[in-house]
């Protein structure tokens, strides 16, 4: 029972799950390496008097096919047990519910020993002696999880020490995004505090919904076994828009590209995410799609969760429904890395390379009749056109595609237009310009089209004022 898979993020979201369920406002968890390694999980939550601990400590305490309340978290009633000894040889677990405090614990040297499940009831001067027993007490009511001996969450580690470090910045990110909706208190839901050695957790949106950028598609609901399931996509802002730390909080250790596909959230609790559940490949053109998929606990038998809550395969009417939300996210996904986000028509975008598709592949040329190169060929004697053909040729073939690709694929911001001021943007407007006698029908449909240009168009406000001055002074000459 101790080898489910947990790790020590999954193993303390089941715990947090049974402090959601006892209405906590706040859980405060504790990495000690000092007088003696331990990890402590605090609640504020309803408690529970010994007889009901005493059940929540037996395995299986609760009946998986039994219709739970709506917002229950839980499911088999192993949570609290297999969780915690997956991580740790000694499980106590100390509750306070008007004002009477009880506590007992699972020690597996014990039941090793004895040759028998032997669950110890600790007496009111062992509990003193437990840490964090005291802030206990000084609540109405609430519940301490301890764990000590912690041979499973250290194991690899050189010390304890290196151990509690390391497993507790994972845990911080992996809390932070599970329950991102019930930290950042969303409608519908009490907000929760999570701190972790004092330090609250801020919320990791996966959508980023709070930037401009984002784009929401329509929602889409069906039915399922009298169930509602809803599912809302998004298309996360192009990398040129998104900050650094925003790109790392979007695309956690593994990158953007991992992370795209559905999120599936049980009760609102993150459950299984960064996954097409097999419906679609992964790859560079969708990893801007994520899709938000909640679910009930009333089809938990459907969805095959698991003990961990970190596991769950859609059933076949579920699947359905998701295929058609897949094919109009991954093209939108797509349209976003291609086009960076513009708002423009883009069949009225000119642009500076063109795509070109034949029987051996893709390749990309330089766009001959791009406004830059014509007003450079009207300058130029026939021998010089040629020295031109020959350098654009070169650039072509020497166009660096799988570099491109290996940066794209490791989620770095690439450079255009939008990062030049302004005084470097207007100067490449005049470098096209001096193609252009004044009055040139060219050289007016250039500055009439000047936003819908490449790389202008990456800065459509200031290309089209620009335009506008000089079309100003055209007329005015």
């Amino acid at each position: 029972m101790r080898s489910m898979g947990y790790t020590s993020g999954s193993a303390l979201a089941d715990l947090i799950d049974n402090s959601i369920a006892a209405q906590a406002k706040l859980v405060e968890i504790e990495f000690r390496s000092t007088p003696r390694a331990y990890v402590a999980i605090l609640d504020d939550g309803e408690g529970m008097s010994a007889d009901v601990l005493e059940r929540s400590m037996r395995h299986g305490s609760t009946n998986p096919v039994l219709r739970r309340d709506l917002q229950d978290l839980g499911r088999y009633g192993l949570g609290l047990k297999t969780a915690s000894l997956s991580q740790c040889r000694k499980l106590t677990v100390v509750s306070i519910r008007d004002r009477v405090i009880s506590g007992y614990c699972w020690d597996l040297d014990l039941v090793s020993t004895r040759k028998a499940w032997v669950l110890i009831q600790l007496d009111p001067e062992e509990l003193l002696r437990l840490p964090h027993v005291g802030e206990l007490t000084q609540r109405k009511s609430g519940t301490l999880v301890l764990w000590e001996e912690l041979d499973r969450l250290a194991a690899g580690y050189e010390t304890v020490d290196a151990a509690l470090g390391q497993q507790m910045s994972t845990v911080r990110s992996h809390l932070a995004l599970v329950f991102h909706r019930y930290l950042s208190g969303e409608h519908g839901l009490k907000r929760l505090r999570i701190c972790i050695n004092k330090n609250e957790l801020e919320p990791v949106d996966p959508f980023l919904e709070s930037h401009r950028s984002t784009q929401r598609l329509a929602d889409d609901s069906f039915a399922v076994e009298g169930s509602r399931v809803s599912v809302k996509p998004f298309i996360l802002p192009h990398l040129n828009k998104l900050s650094r730390p925003e790109i790392e909080r979007a695309g956690g250790s593994e990158g953007l590209r991992h992370q795209q596909g559905f999120y599936v959230y049980r009760n609102r609790r993150l459950i299984v995410w960064g996954t097409w559940f097999g419906l679609a490949r992964k790859d560079e053109l969708s990893k801007l799609a994520r899709v938000r998929v909640d679910i009930s606990n009333s089809l938990d038998h459907l969805w095959t969760v698991d003990i961990k809550k970190s596991t769950a395969v859609p059933p076949e009417a579920v699947r359905r429904n998701l295929r058609r939300t897949i094919e109009r996210i991954r093209g939108a996904s797509g349209r976003t890395l291609t086009f960076r986000g513009r708002q423009a028509n883009l069949e009225l975008i000119t642009p500076g390379w063109t795509e070109m598709v034949d029987r051996d592949g893709v390749r990309f040329d330089i766009n001959r009749e791009h406004p830059a190169i014509r007003s450079l060929r009207a300058h130029l004697e026939s021998t010089e056109e040629r020295l031109l053909d020959n350098l654009l040729r070169i650039l072509e073939s020497s166009f660096p595609v799988q570099v491109l690709y290996s940066r794209l694929a490791g989620d770095s911001r690439h450079h255009d237009a939008t990062h030049l001021g302004e005084a470097a943007f207007r100067e490449m407007v005049e470098t096209v310009l001096d193609g252009w006698a004044p009055g040139d029908p060219a050289r007016l449909a250039f500055l009439t089209n000047l936003h819908l240009i490449e790389p202008f168009s990456s800065r459509p406000d200031l290309a089209k004022r620009i335009g506008l001055e000089k079309l100003e002074k055209s007329e005015d000459a």
